[in-house]
C-alpha cells in the first residue's frame, strides 16, 4: 500500500503568512503561532482538505491526518493546550472527507491518525547534571496522548499511525493510550509505528537499536513497524532490511527527500526517489510505502506504479524465543543457556547498596549495578523495599539514572517488590522490556489476573512465584500444582505469551537443622524439570542466594552452595537466577570431597549429610583460606587505573566515569603549570576522542551525554583553583551569550563551548535550550554582551537561527554571533545567515577554537580584518552558488538529476 507524503512541505508550498494561523478566532493573541501546522485544521482547512486530496489524487491508498501535534503538550508551547482536541479530531474529520470522497469498492482509501512524539522524553534528562530528572512523566504523557487518540477515532480514522518514534517510553504510553482508548471504543483500529534512527549505528535518540525497540514492543498488537524521517532512501535501507529480516508483522517505510543540505532544504527529486523506492518493493523489504520530509505529491505520484502488480514482504515468524530488551535486545536462546540476574542492587539483600541509598550517595550505588554488569550480569535486579525508605520514590530515582548509564542501561532490568504500585511505577521509567519480580494467586485469582494485565499494558516478561491461596509451596507436589495453575491462567485467561513467563519454584534455605528443609533444594530441581517438560514456552528462575542462608559469614560455603544447586538446576532446564556475576567458586573448582558433602546437602542424598557441612564450614571459617582469596581478589585494581596520568583522564572521559576524578585532578595540578591547561590537554582530548566516536557511529547518544556530564564534574573540581589564580584587578576578556535555539533541546556541544570560553577568562551567560529568539536579544541588551554564541543539532535550528539574527538586526545589534552545531555549514552560514546580519558571523567547527576566535572578534583590528575576509570569502561562495543554480537551469533533465544526485 501506499502511504501519503509529507504534510508540512506541502503547507510551506501555499506561503501561508501568520493571519493564516491565527484566523479570526486566534486573531488577538500575541503569541507567534506561524509554524503550528495542525491549527490550520481550523482556521485553514481548505489548506489540509486539499492536500489530503491531491495526494489521493496522485494515488495514495492511506493518507495521515494533520496532527503531528494535536496533544496538550506540544501545544503548550503556544497556549493551545485547550484546544488540541479539537485540532485532532477536525484533523481527521477533514481526512475522513477527503478519503470518503476517492474510495472506490476497487480502491478503498484509508486515514491514519498521525501521533508524534511531542517535544519531549520521558526516558532522558533537560539537565546534564541531573541524570534523574525528567520533563514529564509516563502518566502525563498518557493522559495526553489518550485524549488526542479518542478525537481522531470519533473523527473518523480507520488506523493509528505513532511516528517519529525517538524514545521508545514515549512510544509505550502512545500505545498503552491507543489500546485503552479502542477497548474503550470498542472498534477495531490498527496501531502503526515507525521510529527514527537517530546515528549511524542505527539507534533512536534515547540509545536502542532497531532489536531493542522490537522486544520493547513484542508484547503489544502491532498492524506494522517501520522507519520515516532523518534520512533518504540510501541512508536507511540497511536499518529497513534489518527490521524486514526481523519484523512478525508488516512493515512501513516513508523517507525524507534524501539528507537536508547545508540550507536545510531537501535535494531528492520524485525522479531520483523512485529508483531507491523500487529497490525496496523489488526486495521485499515493505509492505507500505510513502514519505516523510521533503516529498510531496508529485513523489507518490511516481510510488504508485512501483506497488502494482509487486508480491508484498511477509511478515517474519513470530519468535520462538524470549525478547528481553535495555538499550540492546536480550534474546534468549538455547544457546545463552543460563541468564545471570545480578543481585547486588537490593536493598533487602546487600547492606552497602542499602546504606548507598539511604545516605543518596546514587552515583556509588550506579558503581554497584556497573560492576555487576562488566562482571557478567545480563539483567540487573532492583530493589528497595524498606521500611525506612520511600521505595516508590528510589525506585524511579535509580531507575532514572540507570537509563543515563549506557554500560548498565544496555542490560534489561528486572524491578523487584512486593508493592504493586512500586512495581508499576519502575515499569514508566523504563523503555525496555522489563522483567516484574513477582507476581503470585497469594491474593486470589483475580489480583493475579490484574497485575499480569498490567505487566502486558507495561510491555514486560514476570515471574511467577509458587505461591497461592493456601500459601508458599515447599514440596514438589505443590510447586507444579501452582505453577500449572498459574500457566493455564495466564495463557488462556490473560493471553499472555508463554515465552514470557518465568515461574519461581521458590528456592529456600537448606541445611537449617530442621528435618523438614532437607528436601528443598531437590524438590526444586525436580519441579525445574517438570515446568520446562509440561509448560511449553515457560522458563524457571530462583533467588539462589536463599538456598544458603544458614552460613551468612562463610563466602566460600555460600558460593560452592550455589555452584552445586545451579550445575544440578540448569541441567533440568533452570534458564534464570538471581545470582552474584562476581562470584569466585565455580563447580569445577570445588575438591571431591568438598563437592560430595555439598552435592549430598543439595541433593539431599542421605542422612545425617547437613551435620557433615556445618562441620566443613567451621574448618573452612578457621582457616580463613576463602576470606583471604576474596579479599585479596577485591584489592585488584582496574586495568585503566595503572595507565599513565593523561590516559587515564581521557579514559575516565570517555568512559563518562568520575569516581576517580578528584584524585586524578589533584595529580594533574602539580603536572600542569594552570588548572586551565588540564582541560585544554586531556580534558579536550578526551572530548574530541568521544566527538570522532559519535560521529563515526561507535558511540551513541546516552554516552555522548554521559561524557558531557563527567566533564562538567571535572570542570567543577577544577573551577576553585582556576578562580584561585586570580586576582583582585581581575578582568574578564569578554561577556559571551550562549544559547541552544528554539525547537532544540540538545546542549552538548554548547556546554563544552561554555566550558572552554570559561576557562579562557570569557564570562558566560549559558540560557540552556529551547531558547526564543527574543529572549536571546533581550537578555544580550541587559547583559551588554559582547557575543552571542548559537547552538543547534537537529535541521530546523539552522532557520532558527536565522530567525535569531533577524531579531538582532530589528533590534540594532551588530555584535559578533558564533554559530556552531551538527547541521550547521559554512554554506548555511554564508547564504542565509550572514546577508541578513550587518555584524561579524562565524561559523565554529571545533568548540577549542571558540575563544581565539572570540579574541579575534572583539579587537578592533580582528574584527574588521574578519569581516572583510568574511566578506570576501562569503561573496565568492554566493556567487559560485548562483552560477551553480544558472547551470543547473540550463541542463538538460538528465544531466541536472545526475548533478542533483551527485
Amino acid at each position: 500500500m501506499v502511504l501519503d507524503g509529507a504534510m508540512g512541505t506541502m503547507i510551506q508550498s501555499y506561503g501561508l503568512a501568520e493571519d493564516d494561523f491565527r484566523g479570526q478566532r486566534f486573531s488577538d493573541s500575541d503569541i507567534q503561532f506561524k509554524g503550528n501546522n495542525d491549527m490550520l485544521n481550523i482556521t485553514r482547512p481548505d489548506v489540509i482538505l486539499d492536500i489530503h486530496r491531491r495526494y489521493l489524487r496522485a494515488g495514495a491508498d492511506i493518507i495521515s491526518t494533520n496532527t503531528f501535534s494535536s496533544q496538550r503538550i506540544s501545544e503548550a508551547d503556544y497556549g493551545l493546550e485547550d484546544v488540541c482536541r479539537e485540532m485532532a479530531y477536525e484533523g481527521a474529520r477533514l481526512a475522513r472527507k477527503a478519503a470518503d470522497e476517492f474510495s472506490t469498492p476497487d480502491k478503498p482509501r484509508f486515514v491514519a491518525g498521525s501521533v508524534g512524539p511531542t517535544n519531549k522524553t520521558c526516558s532522558m534528562s533537560p539537565d546534564v547534571s541531573d541524570p534523574t530528572l525528567r520533563e514529564l512523566t509516563y502518566d502525563q504523557l498518557y493522559d495526553a496522548y489518550a485524549e488526542q487518540m479518542e478525537a481522531l477515532v470519533d473523527g473518523g480514522v480507520d488506523l493509528i499511525l505513532i511516528e517519529t518514534i525517538f524514545d521508545t517510553l514515549n512510544a509505550k504510553a502512545a500505545v498503552d493510550a491507543a489500546t485503552s482508548v479502542i477497548r474503550r471504543k470498542g472498534k477495531d483500529v490498527p496501531v502503526m509505528l515507525s521510529v527514527t534512527v537517530s546515528d549511524l549505528a542505527g539507534r533512536t535518540l534515547s540509545g536502542q537499536t532497531l532489536d531493542a525497540f522490537l522486544a520493547s514492543m513484542s508484547c503489544y498488537d502491532i498492524f506494522s513497524v517501520g522507519l520515516n524521517c532523518s534520512f533518504g532512501a540510501r541512508q536507511m535501507k540497511p536499518f529497513l532490511a534489518h527490521l524486514a529480516r526481523k519484523a512478525p508483522c508488516y512493515v512501513s517505510c516513508h523517507p525524507n527527500a534524501g539528507l537536508p543540505n547545508s540550507l536545510g532544504l531537501y535535494d531528492e527529486t520524485a525522479d531520483t526517489m523512485a529508483p531507491q523506492i523500487a529497490e525496496y518493493i523489488d526486495e521485499g523489504l515493505v509492505n507500505i510505502i510513502g514519505g516523510c520530509c521533503g516529498t510531496t505529491d508529485e513523489f507518490i505520484e511516481r510510488y504508485v506504479p512501483l506497488v502494482e502488480g509487486r508480491t508484498p514482504r511477509q511478515p517474519q515468524p513470530l519468535p520462538g524465543t524470549m525478547w528481553l530488551s535495555g538499550l540492546e535486545l536480550l534474546d534468549v536462546t538455547p544457546e545463552v543457556g543460563f541468564v545471570n540476574v545480578g543481585e547486588r542492587c537490593n536493598v533487602a539483600g546487600s547492606r552497602k547498596f542499602l546504606r548507598l541509598i539511604k545516605e543518596k550517595k546514587y552515583d556509588e550505588a550506579l558503581a554497584i549495578a556497573r560492576k555487576q554488569v562488566a562482571d557478567g550480569a545480563q539483567v540487573i535486579d532492583i530493589n528497595m523495599d524498606d521500611g525506612l525508605l520511600d521505595a516508590k520514590t528510589e525506585m524511579t530515582t535509580f531507575l532514572n539514572l540507570v537509563a543515563s548509564e549506557p554500560d548498565v542501561a544496555r542490560v534489561p532490568v528486572m524491578i523487584d517488590s512486593s508493592k504493586w504500585d512500586v512495581i508499576t511505577e519502575g515499569l514508566k521509567c523504563a523503555q525496555g522490556k522489563c522483567i516484574v519480580n513477582s507476581i503470585s494467586l497469594k491474593e486470589g485469582e483475580e489480583t493475579f489476573v490484574s497485575h499480569a494485565r498490567d505487566v502486558m499494558r507495561y510491555g514486560a516478561a514476570v515471574v511467577v512465584m509458587c505461591f497461592d491461596e493456601q500459601g508458599q509451596a515447599t514440596t514438589y507436589e505443590r510447586r507444579i500444582e501452582i505453577a500449572q495453575r498459574a500457566y493455564r491462567i495466564l495463557t488462556e485467561k490473560v493471553g499472555m505469551n508463554p515465552l514470557d513467563i518465568i515461574f519461581d519454584p521458590n528456592v529456600l534455605a537448606i541445611a537449617t537443622g530442621m528435618e523438614e528443609h532437607d528436601a528443598y533444594a531437590a524438590d526444586f530441581i525436580r519441579a525445574t524439570g517438570w515446568i520446562r517438560k509440561n509448560l511449553p514456552g515457560a522458563h524457571v528462575s530462583g533467588g539462589v542466594s536463599n538456598l544458603s542462608f544458614s552460613f551468612r559469614g562463610n563466602n566460600w560455603i555460600r558460593e560452592a552452595m550455589h555452584a552445586v544447586f545451579l550445575y544440578h538446576a540448569i541441567s533440568q532446564g533452570m534458564d534464570f537466577g538471581i545470582v552474584n556475576p562476581a562470584t569466585k567458586v565455580l563447580y569445577s573448582d570445588i575438591p571431591a570431597d568438598r563437592l560430595e558433602i555439598i552435592e549430598d546437602v543439595v541433593l539431599n542424598r542421605r542422612r545425617g549429610a547437613s551435620e557433615r557441612l556445618i562441620a566443613l564450614a567451621e574448618e573452612i571459617k578457621a582457616s580463613q583460606d576463602a576470606a583471604a582469596d576474596v579479599n585479596v581478589a577485591s584489592r585488584e585494581q582496574e586495568e585503566w587505573r595503572l595507565k599513565p596520568l593523561d590516559e587515564r583522564l581521557q579514559y575516565a572521559l570517555v568512559k563518562g566515569i568520575g569516581d576517580h576524578l578528584e584524585e586524578d585532578l589533584a595529580e594533574a595540578l602539580t603536572v600542569y603549570p594552570k588548572p586551565v591547561n588540564i582541560i585544554e590537554g586531556p580534558l579536550m582530548d578526551g572530548m574530541n576522542t568521544v566527538g570522532k566516536l559519535f560521529g563515526s557511529g561507535k558511540m551513541f547518544l546516552p554516552q555522548v551525554v554521559k561524557t558531557a556530564r563527567t566533564m562538567k564534574q571535572a570542570v567543577a573540581i577544577l573551577q576553585p583553583h582556576i578562580e584561585a589564580g586570580s586576582t583582585d584587578n581581575y578582568e574578564k576578556a569578554g561577556k559571551v551569550l550562549i544559547a541552544t535555539v528554539k525547537g532544540d533541546v540538545h546542549d552538548i556541544g554548547k556546554n563544552i563551548v561554555g566550558v572552554v570560553m570559561a576557562c579562557n577568562n570569557y564570562e558566560v551567560i549559558d540560557m540552556g535550550v529551547m531558547v526564543p529568539p527574543e529572549q536571546i536579544v533581550r537578555k544580550a541588551i541587559e547583559e551588554k554582551v559582547d557575543i552571542i554564541g548559537l547552538s543547534g543539532l537537529i535541521t530546523p535550528s539552522l532557520e532558527e537561527m536565522v530567525n535569531v539574527v533577524k531579531e538582532m538586526e530589528k533590534a540594532g545589534l551588530d555584535i559578533p554571533v558564533m554559530i556552531g552545531g551538527a547541521t550547521t555549514s559554512e554554506l548555511h552560514v554564508a547564504l542565509k545567515i550572514a546577508p541578513v546580519y550587518s555584524g561579524p558571523v562565524v561559523w565554529m567547527k571545533d568548540a577549542s577554537q571558540n575563544p581565539l576566535m572570540a579574541s579575534r572578534l572583539l579587537s578592533d583590528k580582528g574584527h574588521s580584518e574578519i569581516q572583510r575576509n568574511l566578506d570576501e570569502k562569503y561573496s565568492v561562495m554566493r556567487n559560485e552558488y548562483e552560477a551553480h543554480q544558472q547551470e543547473l537551469s540550463s541542463l538538460d533533465e538528465a544531466r541536472k538529476n545526475k548533478l542533483n544526485l551527485f
